[in-house]
């Protein structure tokens, strides 16, 4: 598998995955860098907006296989080092002095959180996806049995990872026809980590333990290893596991002789694969900021949105602090984000995780209890699939209508919607098209969160454990 540029350890990591965006994203803003084409070579911005003038089976086709060129052959399994991957994580960052770094759960606000506080974030879950082929995709039970023998090697080699493998044959149909999802979860603090935030914070500094506590039935495969069937967005746990009528129409719409899905029977309750947080690194953690007289905060929240009107709220909060608007919404969907701009067009980011049902009640709570914006911007993800949860683009121009003034799609095709894949490149071009331009400001500290805290009304479905002590520490240096 040839190596993708800037690292040996980035070549085994999903670029079209959640935290390998978040990382990078935030990672450039740090550098001062926006965040063209999900940060790949911008000319595959406009591939993929070619990719959209082919009609839907080969836009389905292009898609496979894109998503395919990046899983690793199972017989290269043996050559990944957990070692390796988290140095290239910790490496994307400048080498500087920080207040705080968050550690954990992945989140689309984060970067934005990250950007105000001018802070890096490592991820404690990345996926890996697998070559395989042969295997259908509504056969969760031989996805399992294929994953056993690479999942063992992978794991033998890095006694510091958990695997969860995660098949969703709802959200990944197109994908899983290439690829197994390998999501690795660290347990134990990799040493590349350790270096970093004790090369980063000075004593007095503060970790922050990003903790989504989201669950998912899961089946013990082999010690580290659990298989994860279905996933967040669309279809229901109970859809997933007994079916349904729209599971049946979903199977009978795709041709599958199945009337719902026969997974193996899960004997717990895990962290879920993507968002969920593997709490045996929080000792870890707290032992290393006892050594180096650094604080401890736990950003702890259920659903991996919690944090968005959180997030949507704080820059509002900042820019009537920095006498500019605060009425223009960016809403983001999965890794269609983008934190440089969002700051130069003085946007209130909202993030959203997919494009499916409950990511849209969560946006239209936000609007139902906020001011109204006098401009809203979406861009949305498009995953190729019209599967059971899927909001129709009459929803989403339903929620932009909520506008006082002007709305509009960022990078989004609304006639190729979900099978538009030119918005992996749009986002970028449409979003510098905004006219408002303001100078990034410098960033928040952590006192500057309990003081929005104390002034806001609204009530989060987020708890920040150890803020206020930590605050109290900062002020009596």
């Amino acid at each position: 598998m040839p190596a993708k540029p800037g690292s040996e350890g980035s070549k085994y990591i999903a670029d079209f995955d959640s935290a390998s965006a978040f990382l990078q994203s935030t990672a450039r803003f740090l550098h001062g860098k926006d965040f063209p084409a999900l940060g790949q070579n911008p000319l595959l911005g406009y591939f993929a907006s070619l990719v959209n003038l082919l009609p839907r089976r080969g836009r389905e086709f292009v898609y496979t296989i894109g998503g395919g060129l990046e899983a690793t052959k199972p017989s290269d399994i043996g050559d990944i080092k957990s070692r390796v991957l988290a140095t290239w994580a910790a490496g994307l960052y400048p080498r500087r002095p920080y207040p705080a770094i968050v550690i954990g759960s992945s989140s689309g606000a984060l970067p934005h959180l990250c950007a105000a506080l001018g802070v890096a974030w490592l991820p404690q879950t990345f996926l890996i996806p697998v070559k395989q082929s042969g295997i259908p995709t509504d056969d969760p039970r031989k996805s399992m049995e294929a994953g056993k023998k690479p999942g063992r090697i992978l794991l033998d080699n890095n006694p510091d990872l958990q695997l969860h493998q995660m098949h969703d044959p709802n959200q990944d149909r197109l994908m899983l026809q290439e690829m197994m999802y390998f999501r690795v979860k660290w347990h134990t603090l990799p040493d590349a980590y350790k270096y970093f935030i004790t090369q980063s914070l000075p004593p007095g500094g503060t970790i922050i333990i990003c903790e989504c506590e989201r669950t998912w039935p899961t089946t013990k495969v082999a010690e580290r290893h659990y298989f994860q069937f279905g996933a967040l967005g669309g279809a229901t746990e109970d859809e997933v596991f007994h079916g349904g009528p729209r599971i049946e129409e979903y199977l009978k719409r795709y041709k599958v002789l199945l009337k719902k899905w026969d997974p193996p029977a899960p004997d717990a309750r895990r962290p879920e694969a993507e968002w969920g947080f593997e709490a045996k690194l929080r000792g870890e953690l707290e032992g290393l900021a006892e050594d180096r007289s650094l604080n401890v905060v736990r950003l702890v929240f259920t659903e991996p949105e919690d944090l968005s009107p959180f997030t949507a709220d704080l820059y509002r909060w900042w820019y009537k602090k920095r006498g500019i608007p605060a009425n223009r919404l960016l809403v983001e969907s999965f890794v269609i984000h983008e934190p440089w701009w969002t700051l130069r067009t003085g946007s209130v980011p909202f993030w959203m995780k997919f494009n499916m049902e409950d990511s849209a009640a969560y946006l239209e709570q936000y609007l139902n209890d906020r001011a109204p914006f006098d401009e809203m911007n979406m861009m949305l993800f498009n995953h190729g699939i019209e599967g059971p949860g899927l909001v129709p683009i009459e929803r989403w121009k339903e929620l932009l209508s909520r506008a006082r003034k002007e709305s509009r799609f960022i990078g989004v095709a609304p006639d190729k919607y979900p099978l538009d894949f030119g918005s992996f490149g749009a986002y970028y071009r449409d979003i510098k098209k905004i006219p408002a331009r303001y100078p990034l400001p410098a960033p928040l500290k952590l006192g500057d969160l309990a003081t929005f805290m104390e002034e806001s009304v609204m009530s989060y479905n987020i708890k920040w454990q150890g803020l206020e002590e930590a605050r109290s520490k900062k002020l009596k240096q």
